[in-house]
């Protein structure tokens, strides 16, 4: 499974007393797996939050420094790292229902200098190999220090599998798709997530620039030996990581990804490469669907701390977890987390 990698809208008419019942599940439902997952002492604090039901349910536990038993809580600002990601693909797919670049344009027709090095054998690297992370790139850009030296890093690229063909996670990709998204809207990429994300779902504690008080409200999270690890410096757009949020604004970004109105969504959601039997990649989203089953997810781990946030668009639910650790098996060991939880809560 990729990491990298829900909300029960339901009418409830004439049956005030059903809600507080499920309520009470739900927090039942995340306290068992919360502390379950705190047994495992290289892991010190974990927040939850459930979307079910319209209704929202934020747990908060552990403590976010080692010793000092100060829990987290809805004001804790957590790292989303490649959760940012999914901000990206919104606003791609905001781009091509606005008409401003489409699915299967070159993305050199974007670029200031001709990149003759950007295709195989005359096949181009198109805006949707960028989303899919099938365009060939290496995972992380060659140069990284500022935006001109990633341009730089650019023609260093040799493409050696045709673009649409292999699937290879890359993060040289969505910093190439922000810098698109601010030539065809002629606006910084930072300022395109607040109009078009941020603000329309009243994502005020969701940013990627942080002042001083926000700063006091930063995690500072651990590696497996209970090291203190820095928070990341984004030197780039923003595209693959950088957003600051909290446990309350992505409920509200639960209930954008599981509004059935929104044509941004819709298309956010579409499956534009198919890996495996049940897997695919669409707009910065891994989907699975068969017979029991459609999850829109995205796993985000940086430095200190990991996420899972994970969509069950026909249940309307949605689950986020959040985590002061990051190791290498943290990834494995939230997901089974969440679909613990999930199917804790599923089966109330």
């Amino acid at each position: 499974m990729k990491y990298a990698p829900l909300i029960l809208l339901f009418a409830l008419f004439g049956c005030k007393s059903i809600h507080p019942i499920h309520q009470q599940n739900v927090e039942k439902a995340i306290t068992k797996n919360a502390l379950q997952l705190l047994e495992d002492k290289r892991f010190h604090s974990a927040s939850v939050a459930v979307l079910k039901d319209g209704k929202s349910t934020i747990k908060h536990f552990g403590e976010l420094t080692i010793g000092k038993g100060n829990k987290p809580n809805d004001s804790t600002l957590y790292e989303l790292a490649s959760v940012t990601k999914t901000f990206t693909g919104y606003l791609a797919a905001k781009a091509v229902l606005d008409q401003k670049l489409s699915l299967e344009d070159d993305i050199r027709i974007y670029l200031n200098e001709p990149y003759p090095n950007l295709e195989f054998k005359g096949e181009p690297i198109k805006i949707k190999h960028l989303i899919t992370h099938t365009s060939g790139f290496p995972n992380f850009p060659i140069k990284s220090e500022n935006k001109k030296a990633f341009f730089e890093g650019l023609k260093l690229i040799n493409i050696k599998t045709k673009p649409g063909e292999v699937y290879s996670y890359s993060n040289t990709g969505p910093e190439l798709t922000a810098y698109i998204l601010e030539k065809v809207y002629q606006k910084p990429f930072e300022e395109l997530v607040s109009e078009f994300v941020l603000k329309p779902n009243q994502m005020n504690q969701t940013k990627f620039t942080l002042n001083e008080n926000d700063r006091t409200r930063l995690v500072k999270g651990y590696n497996d030996k209970n090291e203190v690890m820095p928070n990341f410096n984004r030197t780039l757009w923003g595209g693959i990581s950088g957003l600051h949020s909290t446990t309350t604004d992505l409920v509200k970004y639960m209930k954008l990804q599981l509004d059935p109105s929104n044509l941004i969504v819709k298309e956010s959601h579409k499956k534009l490469y198919k890996e495996g039997s049940d897997f695919w990649e669409g707009y910065h989203w891994y989907i699975i669907e068969n017979d029991h089953q459609l999850i829109y997810r995205h796993h985000g781990g940086i430095y200190g701390m990991q996420n899972w946030f994970v969509i069950y668009p026909k249940q309307n639910i949605g689950i986020s977890i959040l985590t002061n650790t990051s190791f290498n098996e943290t990834g494995e060991i939230l997901e089974k987390v969440v679909d613990n939880l999930y199917n804790d809560i599923h089966a109330k």
